[in-house]
Formats: structure tokens, sequence, C-alpha cells
């Protein structure tokens, strides 16, 4: 049994070695007219991605990347056709130059999505850990939507990175046998350190940190205000956690015992998540952690899954909120700077739980305090990450508005008074003007 064990090892180091080459010879298996797909960062193949750049073969393929880490690619549409899923500062820009295009998406939706576009001409390109002894690497930080299409995908090719940790989740292995090609690139992930909070953070954060009781499951949100919310959690006990992103005080709070999934109906034990950008100190704590489940976003995100999680609260933030409820949480004025993400998802899948609350966040003002978020209606062009009818409750640093189950007027009432106190007189009048206040 043992001799048998260890021949078949030394099969899968030869097999690991007939495939290993460079970057420029790996992305030349690339063939026109195919899609790529790069994972959510830092599961973005770099030494890939470079190699990419100086390919002279490329003709109407496409590029999907989500939160990318480096920059676009200098390639004419007619040879790469770039398509973001959810923007950052690399490709913000470009986006709305009209070098790169956005994909409209619910985050459990992208699969499918992919799919839909790109099956029968899908490469998958991602940074994972060293093989293991069974022959598998990790999809590590990022089975996101990658992990759903790794049996679909005609061509894999991996970057193998030591700083890639180890994770575990449904279908996060990929095997030696699935890939065509493999690199080595041992280089230090892509970090982002916990956000710095101000003090509108802190008070949202206090806000909303007092509506979780012991026992509650967590969603966490991207971006400051939605994790301001953990540094009030010290004294809570028995969390748990699902969500999308990996927060970095996970670390903290795990370690105090305060989410330790105990009352979780589902994965009992295990924090939840999709995908982790972080410092390398969350990436240490993740790296071989049975604790933690990396899944895809097809299952963190669904609404059967969701459903199941009786005392879920959802923490999100938003750009402006109308007096209907309604939330542009993508676009600031001219410039589009975002997308959906998995907002939606958990304000509409947190409706189907037993105890469940939604939360939305936002400062009463951008510009320093010269434009009020609170707004009579969204402004002409802007997209809605949340409905009237899916949204659950607001916090402002001026304390919250619970919108479900209120009506119009009731609504705008609640919303004023957690405005900003120098735009509610304003607000006041506007409101009136529509007929919605008396």
């Amino acid at each position: 049994m043992n001799g048998t064990l260890v021949a078949d090892r030394v099969d899968l180091q030869g097999l690991y070695q007939e495939k290993l080459m460079t970057a420029e010879e790996a992305v030349r298996l690339v063939k026109p007219g195919q899609g790529i797909i790069f994972p959510i960062m830092p599961g973005e193949p770099k030494a890939l991605l470079d190699g990419i750049r100086g390919l002279e073969t490329l003709e109407d393929n496409r590029l999907y990347r989500m939160l990318p880490s480096f920059p676009v690619v200098d390639a004419p549409k007619d040879k790469l056709r770039q398509i973001s899923i959810f923007l950052s500062g690399m490709d913000r820009k470009a986006m709305n130059s009209g070098t790169v295009d956005l994909l409209p998406n619910h985050f459990s939706d992208i699969p499918s999505i992919l799919l839909e576009r790109e099956e029968g001409r899908m490469v998958i390109m991602a940074t994972v850990a060293p093989m293991d002894e069974d022959g598998y690497f990790s999809l590590g930080t990022s089975p996101s939507y990658v992990a759903s299409l790794i049996d679909k995908a005609d061509t894999i090719i991996l970057e193998v990175n030591e700083c890639m940790p180890r994770t575990f989740g449904i279908n996060n292995g990929i095997h030696i046998s699935q890939v065509a090609a493999l690199i080595e690139n041992n280089i230090d992930l892509p970090e982002l350190g916990s956000p710095s909070l101000n003090d509108k953070d802190l008070a949202i954060g206090k806000e909303i940190a007092a509506k979780v009781k012991d026992g509650d499951t967590l969603q966490i949100g991207f971006g400051a205000m939605p994790n301001a919310v953990m540094e009030y959690l010290v004294d809570k006990r028995h969390l748990g956690l699902h969500t999308e992103m990996l927060p970095e005080r996970l670390v903290d709070l795990a370690e105090k015992g305060v989410i330790d999934n105990s009352q979780k109906e589902i994965d009992t034990g295990k924090s939840v998540a999709t995908f982790a950008i972080g410092s390398k100190r969350l990436y240490e704590f993740m790296d071989n952690n049975p604790d933690i489940l990396m899944n895809p976003c097809d299952y963190t995100n669904s609404f059967e899954v969701i459903s199941k999680l009786d005392n879920l609260v959802a923490i999100n933030s938003s750009v402006e909120v109308d007096f209907l409820g309604q939330c542009n949480s993508e676009r600031v004025k001219s410039t589009y700077y975002s997308s959906t993400g998995g907002q939606s998802d958990f304000m509409k899948g947190v409706r189907l739980t037993k105890n469940g609350t939604g939360i939305i966040c936002l400062y009463s003002t951008a510009k320093n305090d010269e434009i009020s978020t609170i707004v009579s209606h969204l402004f002409s062009g802007a997209p809605v990450a949340t409905s009237k009818n899916d949204i659950d409750t607001v916090v402002t640093e001026f304390g919250s508005a619970k919108l479900k189950g209120k009506t119009i007027s009731e609504r705008t009432e609640s919303l004023i008074k957690i405005a900003h106190p120098k735009f509610r007189d304003e607000l006041t009048e506007q409101a009136k003007a529509m007929g919605y206040l008396a």
C-alpha cells in the first residue's frame, strides 16, 4: 500500500514537471476567440498577466477580471476586449474612458453568466497554492466564481505561488490532471490592510453593532463602514460569519472567541466566505485552517443557502439613498465607481431568513459635507443596487431608519431624521413638493 502511494506521488511529480513552463510559453496556449477568466485579487496570476501583455497571437479574445490588483492590458479591443466584473482603482478610469467594459451582475450569477458567454471557449488562469500530496492545487483566497467553472473550462493554466494559503471548500481544489500548463512565481500576494476608520465610521459601526445579538451570523460588505462594526463586537458571544469577502478583523475576533460559528444552522463551526483580500497576517491565519471554508460565490450568495441562516445580519454600504429607499451603490455622478457585487444577493436573501436584518450604511454627506447622501430621488442615470422593495434598515452617523414595512411618507420622515442636520429643512421642503409629506 505504502509503495503504491509513493509511486503515485512520483507520477504526480512527473506530471507536474511535464506541465511546468515559462509564463510566455503558457499563455501561447490561448487560442483566438477564447475568453480568459481571472479570479479576484489576490488570486490574479501576475506573471501570466504579464505574459498576456506580450502575446502577439491575441485575436478576438476577452479578459474577465474582478477587483483587479494590476493595471489593464495595453491592447486594441479587436485583439483583447477587457471586461470588468467589479471595478477597482486599477480599471475604474479605463472603464469610464471606454477602454474597459463593465458586466452587470449579481455576484451569485457570475458563474452562470460567464458560462453562458464563454461555454466551449473558456481559459481559466489563476494563482494557486502549491500542489499537495494528492495532486491538488488550492484556489486559496479566491475560489469565488472560478471554483464553479473549473470542470467546464477548456484550458486551465495555473501560477503556483508558495505565498498563497491553502484553503478548503466546495470545488476549491484543481487536480494536476486537469491542468494544461503551470508556472511558478513565488511573490508576495497583494495586500489590503484594515481600512482607517474616522469618527463617522465608528459612529455607524457602533450603531449597527448594537443591533447584533449573541449567536447572530454576520455578512460584512466591502469598505470601512461595514468593517467598523467589528470594532464593537468584542463583547458579543458565539457569532457566526457567512460572507463574501473574509474580513481582516476575523483574526482578532476568532482568537478572542467572539466568532466561533457554533450557533449557525449550516456550516456549523465554520467561517464561510468566497474571497479574501487582507494582510499577510490574514493569509497566514487562513493557511490550512479547517475552521474556514472558502466556497464558490454561487454557494455563499445563493438565496437557498442564505435563507437557512435564521439570524443573519447583512451589512452593506451605499453611495446614496432616496426617499423611496432605493440605493445607488455603484456610481458617483459621472463616474462609475464599483458594481453591485453581492449587495442585492444578501439584501434580497436576508428577507428569506427567519429573523434576519438587512442593513445599508452610508455617511450622511459627501464632498466635505457639501452634498447630502439622503436624497429626494436618485440622480438621472444612477443604477439601483438595492430596490425599494428589498430595503430594510438604513444607518448613518446620525442613527437608524427602519424602512421595511413603512409607507413612502413614513420612509421619508425616517430618512430625514438620519440625514445631516444642515440638509433636513431642504429635504423636508423637497418631500412636501413631491407630495410625500404634508
